[in-house]
């Protein structure tokens, strides 16, 4: 039967089927440029999200702790599941996995814009309600003045859908995470097992520079959309009366999660029309190419497997801590990780209040100088290891050499800032005898710039009876200040620090400290690759990334923020309640701000130097043998691996 079969297929006179139509969908190019795109929309939402933690800080009273924590949850879902993505593989439908995790980072983008919507327009507490209506927040003497905290002012703020805002923000985050689980690993491997020899570096580089280059476009567009004021759908133009230099402004940080959801849910469109199976793109090798095939063939029983998968992965991941090379690049990569999660999350805020600059701007040195540095510092890390075929031995060097160059050039960041202005609070319960008469309300924020270059926190707490407008009807300036020496005057907004000119060395020396530090991603991620065994070279990156998510991403920003709080010297309140800080020690959230930086470049710094100084030790043993090119197939099998263990990883593959 089987010869004739042969006969048959080999008669010239036998009708041939009919050649497979073409369509983009059997396309891995088309996938890749599909992939690109869902990845730049995903990873968007994340630096878009860090780019506006500030201002939703601002918006709804929340500490820095609170923001850091909601900053860092999308980690949660992410973490929790990232062991069964690396289990299914390729036993599942990709394409449709990847569509379903990008439709629900959509509907998460959707639900952290939500609270927008279900509450009121953003009110700022420098409104002062008299019972002739009076809100300008000057002193009034004459008449006694019913303050902000009256049942009437406070009903909205303490009703249910204004108390849920900041968990529907973390179940947003939650799923975002969740969403993003089987995006890149899926895309990575589908593309892996379906592009040529040839292409598949190109296409994986082309994937790699649109996940450094996305979190860049989140911070720049977050720049854009917090130029607008937070309620441009809700209020008139006139009554919109802050101004971008305000410390009360709010931009519209909501605009654009609702961009990100409709590229979210474009890009995921394609994916429910790829197939499982793709023709393998030189038209060879088309039957080893299926992995799915094989999976059947191999695993008929996925259940027990996954089992097995759940039982064997703790004995194997500390199989492989135990490498001590493994241990300790890791736990470098932890320590500049958890540097780039605090500062990615709260640089910008610390550039706004040190060197008194708009949200907007602080955001754009981000993503404009600092994001691209560090992309570059990646690439021509990666160029020196290839084009100097550097050993393990040779990279754990280059890895120190640059953490310490980073420890050089980060440390005169500490010194470069000025002490926060003269500022005048009104004493804890109390009133000032200046401006005793006027009865200011404690929660009061509006501040104002003496003449006399004191700061205080209203016109009312300065004492002024009387303002100024200009032609467009905006305060110009307050007169009759008693708490005013001198003229008696005060313009709006903050005297600022008196820092501003440092802010170009500040971003520069910044940028070029972001560019050294990112030297090391690529030798130290060879190296992790170069010292496991073949056996459990994908397991010790899931390992690595988990490492990163537990003691990284999650615990850094919300540490940063802790650290942040501890500097706060005056909170605001509003309805009797905690919001977030409105004047800080600039000293102190200097020092220790960048102070944790420091901390963390030297946890690398020591890992790498440890690490340097067991391969020295090894190589006096054992010649080492050189280490193979980047791009190249080579592996040290440094681990023996049980019968067990291969099989495992042979089910897992």
């Amino acid at each position: 039967m089987g010869a004739n079969d042969l006969n048959m297929n080999s008669d010239p006179a036998r009708p041939r089927p009919p050649a497979r139509r073409w369509s983009p969908f059997n396309s891995i190019k088309f996938f890749v440029f599909c992939h690109s795109f869902l990845q730049l929309a995903q990873l968007l939402v994340s630096g878009y999200m860090k780019s506006s933690i500030s201002t939703i800080e601002r918006r709804y009273g929340l500490s820095s702790q609170k923001s850091g924590l909601l900053a860092s949850f999308n980690e949660v879902g992410n973490t929790v599941l990232i062991v069964f993505v690396s289990f299914l593989g390729s036993r599942v439908h990709r394409p449709q996995f990847i569509a379903g995790g990008a439709l629900l980072a959509c509907f998460a983008s959707l639900l952290i814009a939500m609270p927008h919507f279900l509450g009121g327009p953003y009110d700022y507490t420098d409104r002062i309600r008299s019972s002739r209506g009076n809100s300008s927040g000057l002193c009034q003497s004459e008449s006694p003045l019913s303050t902000l905290p009256s049942n009437q002012s406070c009903s909205q703020q303490d009703s249910v859908t204004q108390q849920g805002m900041y968990p529907l923000l973390l179940l947003g985050q939650l799923l975002l995470g969740i969403g993003a689980v089987p995006i890149q690993p899926f895309g990575i491997s589908y593309i892996d097992d379906y592009a040529s020899k040839k292409n598949s570096p190109l296409y994986l580089g082309i994937l790699l520079a649109v996940t450094t280059i996305g979190p860049a476009f989140g911070f720049i567009s977050g720049s854009l959309m917090l130029r607008i004021y937070v309620d441009f759908d809700k209020l008139s133009k006139e009554q919109m009366e802050l101004g971008h230099s305000d410390p009360r402004w709010v931009g519209a940080w909501w605009l654009g999660f609702l961009l990100a959801a409709v590229l979210l849910f474009l890009a995921a469109v394609p994916y429910l029309f790829f197939p499982r199976n793709m023709p393998k793109e030189d038209g060879a090798e088309d039957v080893e190419c299926r992995p799915d095939s094989k999976q059947q063939q191999t695993s008929p029983l996925p259940d027990s497997s996954l089992l097995h998968f759940l039982k064997s992965f703790p004995r194997i991941a500390l199989r492989t801590l135990r490498s001590p090379v493994f241990l300790l690049v890791v736990l470098a990569q932890v320590n500049l990780a958890a540097l780039l999660a605090g500062l990615a999350t709260f640089m910008a805020k610390f550039i706004e209040r040190q060197f008194s600059q708009t949200v907007s701007f602080s955001t754009m040195m981000i993503g404009g100088v600092c994001i691209p540095l560090a992309v570059l510092g990646t690439v021509l890390g990666g160029v020196l290891m290839r084009r100097l075929n550097i050993s393990v031995s040779g990279a754990s060097k280059l890895c120190t050499g640059a953490i310490l160059l980073c420890l050089f050039s980060s440390t005169p960041l500490l010194f470069m800032g000025c002490s926060t202005q003269k500022v005048v609070f009104p004493p804890s319960g109390g009133v000032l005898s200046c401006s005793a008469a006027c009865r200011c309300p404690q929660e009061a924020f509006n501040p104002v710039c003496g003449s006399d270059g004191v700061e205080f926190t209203s016109p009312c707490h300065a004492g002024c009876i009387a303002m100024e407008r200009d032609t467009n009807n905006k305060t110009k300036s307050y007169t009759g200040c008693a708490c005013v020496s001198g003229q008696g005057s005060a313009s709006p907004g903050t005297c600022g620090s008196g820092c501003s000119h440092l802010l170009v060395p500040f971003v520069s020396l910044l940028g070029v400290t972001s560019f050294i530090a990112s030297f090391s991603q690529t030798p130290s991620y060879i190296m992790i690759l170069r010292t496991v065994s073949a056996e459990d070279k994908s397991l010790a990156v899931g390992v690595q990334y988990m490492l990163f998510r537990v003691l990284a991403f999650m615990p850094g920003p919300v540490l940063y923020g802790s650290i942040i709080d501890t500097t706060c010297i005056l909170w605001g309140m509003k309805c009797g309640k905690q919001t977030s800080c409105q004047y800080y020690n600039l000293d102190h959230f200097r020092q220790r701000f960048l102070g944790l930086q420091v901390v963390f470049v030297c946890g690398g710094l020591l890992c790498f130097l440890l690490t340097v100084v067991v391969l020295r030790r090894r190589a006096g043993r054992q010649e080492p043998a050189p280490l193979p090119p980047v791009g190249s197939k080579g592996s040290y099998e440094l681990v023996d691996a049980s019968s067990e263990e291969k099989e495992l990883h042979a089910i897992k593959s």
